[in-house]
């Protein structure tokens, strides 16, 4: 199955990750493994980027931006168009994909294409909507508007666990806002990017884009400094973990350059004595164990009315029971891997900190073993009694461990929901209109993302995605996040034959 998914992207055994538009350097850095965590099979060898071959990319992309922001804006969209209908033709491939090289089950790699897709035809109706305001001048015969011009080369850093859906909200975005794109993806999963690339390269040769609008920049943790150190890039999107992005943000603050931050969630959920418990348990759930724990918006915590705690908790290890975990690619799984042996310790380390500060398993974790799990990528989600205010609790495990704890007046649970640093996704699970506008509200959650009868994760992409506190406060996708994409200009025109000054001022010559 994979040597076709190889062949249909034309990847090689040793393939270069180095591409400007359709023409692929040859990659003259380290060679970079991609192994599966499905069967710990090597895939495919990726050459990554010297730092000859990064400059050079950007000096392509500096050339192509000279002309790509003279396209008008919507046929800048008829590109990404066109993007979304290629996506369409390959969506079954690449999702595949996906869930090989990442992990994730293959509905979710189907689910991450579509994404992809979906903003595709969301950013081809923003290239039409691009707006400024008009304001009215308080001098006469003056006009005054602002507007939105092209910023420039965006840096893009995706991370793993959604290998190219994340690189989509930004550079389709980027693309109708007239900037030029370099996508540094993650070193854990190489090979989707160049899939990505090898869907978009006909395009740009067919309608005679410049080459550098869409470049690939494969490599390690060098390579994203590269980019963050670039005075040439001047807006850098990263998601990542927390320490990442502090890192980062640093970097690029102190050359006065501009930053889109996802970073750590550690995402709750608050269920109500007046929610639907049936309705609620699916979502808990899914949030909990979906991608193997391995979202960022992945759901850590639930916050249970004390009066539904043991109706609850026996329903979520009942349905904890009948989680069926194995290879992704078989549908009727329901858990996949974690990424690698790395994030397997990390696993194994975080239950270790709850047995020691004080947590109670209700359901028990482990490594698995034996046929089918011979990567050692497979772990059993869990589900720990532990207090909100342990260390552990506090920070964000990337696996799928769930922590319980009980509230008893609907503030109490909003000042746990918020009582941790992080601040991305959060939820409510009642039917009670109160408690449902109270936490939506300027006293509820703190988070960038606050849901009331649906999970933590499933975000759709007309909203902007993003958070608050150490989740970076930065916004990708939908609704207005465009803005970030582009410089704003204020413009006053006269269109008089005085030159009166503003405030009233007097200057007689």
């Amino acid at each position: 199955m994979i040597n076709d998914i190889l062949a249909h992207f034309q990847i090689s055994a040793s393939q270069s990750g180095v591409a400007i538009g359709g023409h692929w350097l040859k990659g003259e850095g380290a060679a970079l493994p991609s192994i599966s965590p499905v069967d710990g099979k090597l895939i495919a060898t990726v050459q990554t980027a010297s730092r000859a071959e990064y400059d050079q990319v950007i000096d392509k992309a500096q050339t192509a931006f000279g002309e790509w922001r003279q396209w008008p804006a919507p046929k800048r969209g008829e590109i990404v168009r066109q993007i979304g209908d290629a996506l369409r033709q390959h969506k079954k491939a690449l999702g595949k994909l996906v869930s090989y090289e990442m992990g994730k089950s293959l509905q979710e790699g189907y689910g991450e294409v579509q994404e992809m897709i979906d903003i595709c035809d969301f950013a081809v109706g923003q290239s039409r909507q691009l707006y400024g305001y008009t304001m009215h001048s308080e001098r006469p015969g003056h006009r005054m508007y602002d507007q939105y011009h092209p910023l420039g080369l965006v840096g893009i850093i995706s991370a793993f666990n959604f290998p190219v859906a994340v690189w989509s909200w930004n550079a389709m975005l980027s693309l109708v806002c007239g900037d030029v794109c370099i996508w540094k993806p993650s070193e854990k999963t190489p090979l989707t990017s160049i899939a990505c690339q090898q869907i978009i390269a006909p395009i740009l040769k067919a309608n005679a884009v410049p080459g550098g609008v869409v470049c690939l920049v494969n490599g390690g943790r060098e390579a994203g400094e590269w980019l963050s150190q670039d005075t040439r890039v001047p807006l850098v999107s990263a998601t990542g973990s927390t320490r990442m992005g502090k890192q980062l943000a640093a970097t690029v603050g102190a050359r006065l350059g501009k930053a889109i931050l996802e970073l750590g969630g550690n995402n709750a959920i608050i269920i109500s004595q007046h929610a639907n418990l049936d309705m609620a348990l699916i979502g808990c759930v899914f949030g909990a164990v979906g991608t193997a724990g391995q979202r960022c918006t992945s759901t850590r915590r639930l916050i249970i009315q004390e009066s539904v705690y043991e109706a609850f908790t026996q329903k979520l290890v009942k349905a904890y029971q009948q989680l069926r975990i194995g290879n992704p690619l078989d549908e009727n799984q329901h858990v996949g891997p974690l990424i690698d042996a790395a994030a397997v310790q990390q696993y194994q380390d975080s239950i270790a900190a709850i047995r020691d500060q004080g947590g109670r398993f209700l359901v028990e974790g482990g490594v698995l073993e034996g046929p089918g799990y011979e990567s050692g990528c497979y772990v059993k989600p869990c589900i720990a009694e532990a207090g909100n205010h342990l260390p552990i609790v506090q920070h964000e495990s990337f696996a799928p461990i769930l922590y319980v704890m009980r509230y008893q007046t609907i503030e109490e649970a909003i000042a746990l929901q918020n009582g941790v640093p992080q601040g991305l996704s959060s939820a409510i699970m009642t039917q009670d209109l109160r408690e449902a506008e109270l936490f939506l509200s300027a006293n509820g959650s703190d988070c960038g993302i606050a849901n009331v009868n649906i999970g933590t994760s499933g975000a759709e992409i007309g909203g902007a995605f993003g958070g608050e506190k150490e989740t970076g406060g930065g916004r990708e996708s939908g609704s207005d996040a465009w803005r970030a994409y582009m410089r704003r200009q204020t413009n006053t025109l006269n269109y008089s034959t005085s030159l009166p000054l503003a405030q009233g001022i007097k200057f007689d010559l």
